[in-house]
């Protein structure tokens, strides 16, 4: 697989405010969202190491931008 193109935070929002079509995946772990006030609008929360087993809960027609810290 090739490597996906990186995006800041700064150009995340710029593509949301734009009203860019695409789906946020949250990948960080539950402590991680326990530990922070952020949470994307609309985003699906799946830890990586679970993300295989979710991967029919990401839909397959429009982009998809992984969020990890």
């Amino acid at each position: 697989m090739a490597d996906a193109p990186r995006i800041t935070v700064e150009e995340l929002k710029r593509r949301m405010d734009a009203g860019e079509d695409f789906t946020i995946i949250d990948t960080r772990n539950p402590k991680a969202w326990a530990e922070t006030d952020t949470v994307i609008p609309e985003a699906i929360r799946v830890p990586l190491e679970n993300l295989e087993q979710n991967l029919q809960r990401i839909p397959k027609n429009r982009p998809v931008v992984a969020y990890c810290t």
